[in-house]
């Protein structure tokens, strides 16, 4: 997207989440000049040069919505927000400004770094408040073997080794009490996690810290 602006691409993303707020409707341009704490002739300028580029339709004292090229970027900003947001909290563990370092990050991210923190999360398709992560073309690696993925991301039926565990000693400790340990074998079936024919349960913030090999 680096045909973008960090200041367009925050303005598209703003008029996707109005419009999935209300589907269908026009985005305000007050509304839009409210969300981007901008006048709202600063944000008819930017309307119209965004429509220029064909990535809004522009409707005279009204507002604008988005064209399918707007909506193909716009919801790819906002998974790019929404994966960085769980990288922060579940994996990352940071306990600053969440919102704000995921906005600041998601303009700097090409697609093949989203594709592979995309892979690391496990394909999410909810962020952490359960609501729908907009969904956009990837790959996805579902059988290649010998890679390191975190458990949360191990294909259905694939057998892997325990390469790496980074969390707490607490945490290892209690793996170990349960026969988990770096080498173990584990494998993901009807979406348990199983070792040594053993039912293993993982909390969500756990299993992005085990890293797995695929056999």
């Amino acid at each position: 997207m680096s045909e973008l602006s960090e200041f367009e691409e925050m303005y598209l993303k703003r008029i996707f989440e109005a419009h999935s707020e209300e589907p269908g409707e026009i985005v305000r341009t007050t509304k839009l000049a409210e969300l981007m704490d901008v006048s709202a002739a600063s944000t008819t300028e930017m309307i119209q040069r965004l429509a220029g580029r064909d990535y809004v339709t522009y409707i005279p004292y009204k507002g604008c919505r988005l064209t399918s090229e707007g909506f193909t970027h716009a919801s790819r900003i906002k998974r790019r927000e929404e994966l960085l947001k769980i990288l922060l909290t579940d994996v990352i563990r940071f306990d600053g400004d969440i919102d704000s370092a995921a906005c600041k990050i998601e303009h700097s991210i090409d697609k093949d770094l989203e594709a592979c923190i995309d892979r690391m999360l496990g394909y999410p398709e909810r962020n952490r408040e359960g609501r729908m992560i907009p969904i956009v073309d990837r790959s996805m690696i579902t059988s290649s073997s010998n890679i390191l993925l975190p458990l949360s991301a191990l294909p259905e039926g694939t057998p892997s080794i325990i390469e790496l565990i980074y969390s707490s000693s607490v945490a290892i400790k209690t793996l170990e009490n349960a026969g988990l340990k770096i080498g173990s074998k584990i494998i993901k079936k009807s979406d348990k996690f199983y070792c040594n024919d053993s039912e293993i349960i993982f909390s969500r913030e756990l299993s992005f810290k085990v890293i797995v090999r695929v056999e």
